[in-house]
């Protein structure tokens, strides 16, 4: 073995713990690094190949009632490869065991044959027999898994104010409903919501649509414009009530999609990026220090004939040792926390199969990053060893010039002890590193702030939507809109209390080139149960002319309050509206437009009418209303909030609540690494010291007072600066990972603070005990041979 590997493997073994505490912080960073790229890849490649094998479509469009003739002239339009037509329709379902009224949206399957474009994926079971005497469907797998639904299971549902039973044939999937909402909600609701396939014939018979479709898909031919398409599609479909045509990026499902991915792009950079920062400065520290003890080895070393090349390469390869092992423990990291995440997005996505894809391009990836990082990190240091001219490096370092600290130029400076005032003494003296050390305690602080607002931002987002902005028990939509009088109607509802209309428009709101489709909400000027709140929170009052948009839909939009926005109107008589923005709601799910209701019912020129109610509803008649509301055909639709809240809870929060936890734990062993290494190095810097300390005959608490005290002064230097950088860290990575469907306030509380304060307090102490301990076993006669 060559000597300068044994000399190697020697400073490893003396450098241990300190080797360990850098190689950990890098692991901490590549096995979210491996664990986040390995799942993007899983998805994207999962998706693809869903979406290829299941030729789920490219455009999309749902209209009031077209001809089938009128298939023929979509699929004439250049650049159109197939086109498929189908019946869907939302109903009330009367499940067996659920006391709440369900939806289940009814979309029709080809009389013949397979359909062409979004293909049927059987789980288990078949698909149902047109013509069997008794009705048959499938149902998706995300709402028969909530009420535990086999094949042969029955189900009712209302069919055009009639009550029929319908036998379950098989458990399906879709790539339309790969992620299963209700229209125009950000968030699943599989226990009262679900997506059902019934054979055409029935469907159209039940609601006189033979003959007819009311939703189209398109695949497009390769190389065709998307953006010509949809403008022929509309031209065609208009007669028909359409609501407008639109691409797969716009697609409900597949944004969900796309948009989990984008927060997994975000959380790839942020948090290995801060966490290999921090092993490039620690590694620098630890080599910093190693060169400096070794001065007059590195010069005999030279005396010997070693070039600068090869002691260069020397102390690049500790560093490199450091890299294997961080990729190392890393990648099996990353590998394990893969597999038990993929698993998390059942609860989200319902495809075939989704397996854990190691990305290895990212484990490549992961060495460069980190030996790049140990490279930053060791340079200067390795690079001041090579110019150090061997005659200059046999002497020892020139005598520090102490002077009293600046604090001990007050009269408060009477009650300080010795070991206090060399502490001081010490770090005024030695700036520089007492001001890296400061900087490592705390980035220790602020890493610990991040992981727990995401905690907080949850449980604000909960209390803020269901609390605060939706003050209603339950949500009840109509088929179609009626008069402003049907209000009474649901007053008159067992067990309502209280009860205010809302008017839901779907539209297109455009600013220059940028469009979002949504839902124009039409509300009471001030009311009670659902509200447009600002960021304060306080209630915004709706205008008799102008809208109130999410924050959120500003911020795409790119507009503020005072421009003004066009809004295309996709029901009934189409129109395009220019209406200007008065103020920005807070929301955290989804995208909205507020309007008072009676200005909306103005613009769109149709008298006053409402497409359901908000209601509150009193618990002890709540069976009776359930029933009453089950019974009545007019609804379409019923929302229950605390159904809405609970599926958030078991998906969106489940979901970051185990992100959390888990970049908690490397967070706080990130914590405990700088603590730990800037106490070790510390005690190395000063081992001459403290040791000349016991012999003119300091106790070993007095000693261990000088150095303890040194990171007690310093870590509460940190402390505050590393809840600032901990806050920043905390926007940046969250306006990373926000998105257009799901997104978490910044919540810094002071419990979050507490905490980030007490696991360094906690680090400090324990490393302060350690370093203490490692006094005591400093052997006196060796610390103190130096050469003069």
């Amino acid at each position: 073995m060559p000597l300068l590997d044994r000399k190697l493997l020697r400073d490893l073994k003396a450098l241990k713990s300190q080797a360990l505490a850098v190689a950990l912080v890098m692991a901490c960073g590549l096995a979210m690094m491996i664990m986040t790229r390995s799942l993007i890849l899983s998805l994207v490649t999962t998706r693809d190949t869903y979406y290829e094998q299941h030729r789920f479509a490219q455009v999309f469009a749902r209209l009031k009632r077209a001809p089938e003739a009128v298939r023929e002239q979509l699929a004439v339009i250049p650049g159109v490869a197939a086109v498929e037509t189908s019946i869907a329709i939302q109903v009330t379902l009367d499940v067996p065991g659920l006391i709440e009224p369900a939806v289940g949206l009814l979309n029709s399957l080809p009389e013949r044959g397979e359909r062409g474009l979004n293909r049927i994926y059987v789980r288990t079971g078949r698909l149902p027999l047109g013509g069997a005497a008794r009705g048959e469907f499938v149902v998706s797998e995300a709402f028969a898994d909530a009420h535990g639904l086999k094949p042969g299971a029955t189900i009712s549902a209302v069919l055009n104010g009639r009550k029929e039973a319908f036998e379950i044939s098989g458990i399906v999937l879709s790539p339309e409903f790969v992620f299963e909402a209700p229209p125009g909600a950000a968030l699943p609701d599989n226990k009262t919501y679900g997506v059902f396939w019934v054979p055409y014939k029935e469907l159209a018979t039940a609601f006189q649509l033979y003959g007819a479709f009311n939703a189209v898909a398109l695949s497009l031919a390769p190389g065709a414009s998307e953006r010509d398409v949809i403008a022929a599609v509309d031209r065609v479909l208009a007669p028909y009530g359409s609501r407008g045509a639109y691409g797969r990026i716009d697609h409900p499902s597949n944004r969900r999609v796309d948009d989990e991915i984008r927060v997994l792009n975000g959380l790839a950079v942020a948090f290995p990026l801060v966490f290999l920062s921090v092993a490039a400065f620690m590694t620098n520290s630890v080599m910093s220090r190693q060169i400096a003890l070794q001065r007059e080895q590195i010069a005999m070393l030279k005396a010997c004939g070693f070039s600068n090349a090869q002691i260069g390469m020397h102390y690049f390869k500790f560093s490199l040792v450091i890299v294997v092992v961080g990729v190392g423990v890393g990648a099996i990291g990353g590998i394990l926390l893969g597999h038990q995440l993929v698993g998390m997005y059942h609860l989200f996505f319902r495809f075939p199969q989704l397996d854990f894809m190691l990305d290895r391009r990212v484990l490549v990836a992961a060495a460069v990053a980190s030996s790049l990082a140990a490279f930053v990190g060791v340079a200067g240091a390795v690079q001041r060893a090579v110019r150090l001219p061997p005659a200059e490096a046999m002497r020892p370092e020139a005598p520090t010039n102490y002077r009293p600290a600046f604090l001990e130029r007050f009269r408060i400076a009477r009650w300080f002890s010795p070991s206090f005032r060399m502490a001081l003494r010490n770090i005024q003296r030695r700036p520089v590193r007492s001001g890296i050390t400061c900087l490592a305690l705390a980035m220790a602080t602020g890493i610990l702030i991040v992981p727990n607002s995401f905690r907080d931002g949850v449980a604000y987002v909960i209390d803020f939507q269901w609390d605060i902005v939706q003050r209603q028990t339950v949500t009840l939509s109509l088929v179609e809109p009626e008069a402003a009088r049907a209000i009474a109607d649901f007053k008159h509802l067992p067990g309502v209390v209280h009860a205010e209309p809302f008017r839901f428009v779907p539209v297109e709101l455009r600013a220059g080139p940028i469009k979002r489709r949504l839902m124009f909400q039409g509300l009471p000027e001030r009311g009670t149960l659902s509200r447009a709140i600002d960021a304060t929170p306080r209630q915004l009052t709706l205008p008799a002319r102008g809208i109130v948009i999410s924050a959120k839909l500003g911020e795409v939009l790119r507009v503020r309050p005072g421009d003004e926005i066009v809004a295309r109107v996709l029901e009934g008589r189409e129109r395009e509206l220019t209406v200007p923005i008065v103020g920005l709601a807070e929301d955290f799910a989804g995208m909205a437009a507020y309007m008072e209701i009676h200005a909306l019912n103005r613009l769109l020129l149709e008298g006053d009418r409402i497409s359901g109610a908000h209601v509150v509803v009193n618990k002890a008649h709540w069976r009776e209303f359930l029933t009453a509301v089950k019974n009545t055909p007019r609804i379409a639709g019923c929302v229950i909030k605390d159904s809405l809240r609970e599926g958030f809870r078991k998906t969106t929060a489940e979901s970051i609540g185990l992100i959390q936890k888990i970049y908690l734990l490397f967070a706080t062993v990130v914590a405990f690494g700088i603590v730990y290494n800037s106490a070790r190095i510390s005690l190395s810097e000063r081992s001459l010291e403290l040791a000349t300390l016991r012999v003119l005959g300091f106790t070993r608490g007095e000693v261990s007072a000088v150095l303890v005290g040194e990171l007690v002064l310093l870590t509460l230097v940190a402390l505050p600066i590393g809840l600032v950088l901990g806050s920043g860290f905390a926007r940046g990575i969250l306006s990373a990972v926000n998105t257009e469907t799901v997104r978490l306030p910044l919540v810094l509380t002071a419990a979050n603070y507490a905490f980030a304060v007490l696991v360094v307090a906690l680090a400090s102490t324990l490393s302060g005990l350690f370093a203490s301990r490692k006094l005591a076993e400093i052997d006196l006669v060796s610390a103190l041979k130096t050469r003069e």
